[in-house]
């Protein structure tokens, strides 16, 4: 679908490209709103990066998605969005899933992910509306973003000089993924940067978060 670099979510109004794996041919896929009993449009969250599956047969549980409203919070099934390629694939465009506790679990398996990455008593410091969660422990800054919005640069580098005051290894952690300025900055200030997947996993997106990836797998001694 694109190089792979933004793994982001996208909202309502926004496209997101898709290659059919058949044929190769592009498109570019907007996803339809539904009215949401309060009057605000639904759209189901597009995941850029993620590739079309093909749609091979048919069941109940695939064709509906759990989104959340973004204007009241309600929780709702909509219909899983596809796309016809000319050649005759259908493709079912990936959406990241909704949870009540999406928010409550992202914030935990961050905090657990540190203390298995031999960085103990890691503690949730505050939740500012618009930035998240701080996690803080002996030798670590981290920042659990919980926006529906790819983190930005400006993010990662506040995140970076809130480590460097404090002689800390910085961690950042987000639900919607990046931006490619923010990758790109994380790169050279080697901030590690993790997606949470929708199971609440934390997973590496660049190498500094794989080099510390490897650090959790490894067994205590």
């Amino acid at each position: 679908m694109d190089d792979g670099r933004n793994k982001g979510v996208l909202r309502v109004g926004e496209s997101v490209p898709v290659g059919c794996p058949d044929c190769g041919h592009s498109h570019v896929f907007t996803a339809a709103a539904y009215p949401c009993p309060c009057g605000a449009p639904v759209v189901a969250p597009l995941v850029v990066g993620a590739p079309a599956v093909r749609v091979v047969r048919r069941s109940w549980d695939d064709e509906w998605v759990t989104v959340s409203c973004t204007g009241c919070g309600r929780l709702d099934q909509w219909p899983q969005p596809e796309l016809g390629c000319p050649c005759g694939t259908v493709l079912r465009i990936p959406v990241r899933p909704a949870t009540s506790g999406t928010k409550g679990d992202a914030v935990h398996a961050a905090a657990l992910y540190l203390c298995g990455s031999g960085f103990p008593d890691v503690l949730r410091t505050g939740e500012p509306p618009e930035n998240g969660v701080d996690l803080r422990g002996p030798g670590i800054v981290a920042q659990v973003d919980l926006g529906t919005r790819p983190a930005d640069a400006r993010a990662v580098e506040c995140l970076w000089l809130n480590a460097l005051s404090e002689s800390a290894v910085s961690a950042f952690f987000s639900l919607a993924g990046y931006v490619d300025e923010a990758r790109d900055r994380a790169d050279a200030l080697g901030v590690p940067l993790f997606l949470l997947d929708p199971a609440g996993a934390p997973r590496p997106v660049n190498t500094p978060a794989a080099e510390l990836d490897r650090s959790h797998a490894r067994p205590e001694p």
